[in-house]
């Protein structure tokens, strides 16, 4: 089988591509990105001399690049996982999250369509997206796989068309695919613009930790390893047409999140209890911040088997233990560019 996978050099990506290169020899792995700032190479050094290995540079908004992609190598199945991610950077920048999330996702399954003829036999488009499409809960309440979509910013809008787009795709030209809606990521290889990697560097080097509002905003988190392994299954295991929440089980608010960070950050650092903590900031909150997001991941559960494997306090020991091990990565990414990034964002 040739699997393409788009974003494979991202944080998710990255983790993914490792597990199916090493998981199934059997299969040729194709990595899509096109290394913008979230994309490093770095991430995958340990396979890029595997032989069902190959990684292509390149734009999925490049219609004819992508389409000369898939003539040319005869793909069996898509897991598409590049997409512009960061909320505070589709408000800032709403059409380059319309550009690369919709139209990128368009060209994408007009190239897998054109090219697999309708003859969509052991063919599959893969197609992972995120909670926020969901919009925001109260106190109380859990996103199923049947939850509306009330998508409040421009990039979980922008994700709640292109799921739009793989259902119609599906209705329209019987093209199967699956979707999966993930709560937050977390782990080893993140881009430091998300919040943990983000205050982990912060704390390092003993900068303010800019926590929005009053901090009560309420996130479920999911070790990226193991949604790595929930996509695998969904891949392997799950239904065409269907629908999969994946979600970690652990709501936390960003405010007890930070003070956990805060606290095994000192002990590894062998700083004095409550240092990291006299770093918290409280800054202006950001536009249509939405209250809670919780996820009810029981359909994998029964369907698949699937169930994630460490606790959070477990997958944050785990995510400190690579940041403080691989500092020299850390530096690498934060650039200049990052950067001025977050002076504008943040001051």
């Amino acid at each position: 089988m040739k699997i393409l996978i788009t974003g494979g050099a991202g944080f998710i990506g990255s983790h993914v591509v490792r597990l199916f290169v090493n998981k199934y020899e059997q299969h040729e792995i194709y990595n899509l990105d096109l290394l913008t700032y979230a994309g490093n190479l770095e991430n995958l050094k340990d396979i890029e001399n595997r032989e069902n290995y190959h990684f292509f540079k390149g734009d999925i908004n490049d219609c004819n690049y992508i389409n000369e992609l898939f003539k040319t190598h005869q793909f069996d199945a898509v897991i598409h996982l590049a997409a512009e991610s960061h909320v505070d950077r589709s408000i800032i920048d709403p059409l380059s999250f319309v550009r690369t999330n919709v139209f990128g996702t368009v060209n994408l399954l007009n190239a897998a369509k054109d090219n697999w003829n309708n003859n969509f036999e052991d063919k599959l488009f893969y197609h992972v997206s995120t909670d926020e499409v969901y919009g925001t809960l109260g106190q109380t309440g859990l996103f199923t796989e049947k939850t509306a979509y009330d998508p409040n910013s421009p990039y979980s809008a922008s994700k709640a068309s292109s799921d739009h787009f793989v259902r119609a795709y599906g209705e329209t030209y019987k093209m199967p695919y699956v979707i999966t809606n993930c709560s937050n990521n977390y782990g080893q290889n993140q881009f430091p613009e998300k919040l943990i990697p983000l205050f982990i560097n912060n704390i390092i080097n003993n900068k303010p930790l800019p926590v929005y509002g009053d901090g009560n905003y309420t996130r479920d988190w999911l070790y990226v390893i193991d949604h790595a392994n929930a996509i695998d299954k969904v891949f392997h295991k799950g239904k065409s047409m269907q629908t999969y929440n994946i979600g970690g089980f652990n709501e936390w608010k960003n405010i007890d999140l930070v003070k956990l960070l805060c606290r095994q950050m000192d002990e590894k650092l062998n700083r004095p209890a409550g240092s990291s903590e006299k770093l918290i900031t409280y800054v202006k909150d950001r536009p249509g911040h939405d209250l809670r997001y919780a996820i009810d991941a029981s359909k994998i559960k029964k369907d698949l088997g699937w169930m994630p494997s460490v606790t959070f306090e477990e997958g944050l020991i785990k995510t400190i233990d690579w940041y403080l091990n691989n500092e020299d990565w850390l530096n690498n990414v934060t650039s200049g560019a990052y950067q001025k990034y977050y002076q504008r964002q943040y001051n």
